[in-house]
């Protein structure tokens, strides 16, 4: 709760700023000079809104959805040894992070991966693919497990959940107020909301939205240097190096929806737009802790 509290209260802190800039620079007098009509400050609560609003519902679904899109089962009662085994390593690294035990579940995928989402430390779900199970040794799937609760513990998606609801609001109120300025300014429409408007505001919204995602990245990167810490103070460097290393062998990304929430993570065009460090990377930051 301090967590999203804080995040509530830097969204709003930042949004007085940048209504006070504007003000300082004088777009929203340029704007009341070319008729626009629009109020700043409520186009401001509105972009708020909708785009923590986007953002939290998305994080409530989270479990939901990503059971729907990997076809994940939870295991209800284990069927197997190897089921009782995986539930009892995840209580057991629940217990060591102080968390409540979360949903365990197995998907079906011959690439070894696995994930944690959910709205709350004590109301996650931990999923890993067959593959994982079938291709990692003991000690690396307990070091993958480690990985994701380490993720659950340190709150990572409830945090990038209020991250993206705090760049969705920029993205909505500068797109919009990017569309007004050209279709009333520039386009000196004088007709309620142009073509111009709707073009623009559109255009405006990607690119912003592409900008941003490059922080969302950057500190979903980042988390994943602290989990593959935890994890390795859970079972051992050694085990958490194996199944990185493993990884490198191959590992089909998960839908774009759960990337960021896999041990692997995808393929990207650029670093920026990467939702993990290259494996490389984190085993040498592994590495560089142990020696």
């Amino acid at each position: 709760m301090k967590r999203v509290f804080l995040f509530v209260l830097t969204n709003i802190a930042v949004l007085v700023v940048l209504s006070i800039v504007l003000n300082l620079l004088g777009v929203n007098s340029i704007l009341d000079e070319r008729g626009t009509g629009i109020d700043t400050g409520s186009l401001l609560i509105f972009s708020a809104v909708f785009g923590m609003g986007g953002s939290f519902l998305s994080l409530l679904m989270s479990k939901f959805m990503a059971k729907r899109m990997v076809g994940a089962q939870v295991i209800e009662r284990a069927s197997s040894p190897v089921e009782e085994w995986l539930v009892q390593t995840v209580s057991h690294h629940a217990q060591a992070a102080g968390i409540g035990m979360p949903a365990v579940a197995v998907f079906p995928s011959d690439s070894p991966n696995a994930f944690a989402t959910g709205a709350s430390r004590n109301n996650a779900l931990v999923a890993v693919s067959t593959g994982l199970l079938r291709r990692m040794k003991k000690d690396e799937v307990e070091a993958v497990i480690g990985h994701e609760i380490s993720h659950v513990a340190n709150g990572d998606m409830v945090t990038l959940a209020l991250i993206q609801g705090v760049v969705n609001t920029f993205v909505i109120f500068l797109s919009r107020l990017v569309g007004y300025f050209v279709d009333r300014v520039i386009l000196k429409n004088e007709r309620g909301l142009g073509i111009g408007f709707f073009i623009t505001s559109i255009a405006a919204q990607i690119v912003f939205g592409i900008l941003a995602s490059v922080i969302v990245f950057w500190f979903s990167r980042r988390r994943e240097f602290r989990a593959d810490e935890c994890g390795a103070r859970l079972v051992g460097v050694n085990a958490m190096i194996g199944a990185l290393e493993r990884l490198k062998a191959g590992s089909e990304p998960l839908p774009d929806a759960i990337a960021a929430f896999g041990i692997a993570g995808g393929k990207s065009v650029s670093r920026l737009f990467m939702s993990h460090p290259p494996l490389d990377e984190r085993i040498a930051a592994l590495r560089a802790k142990a020696a």
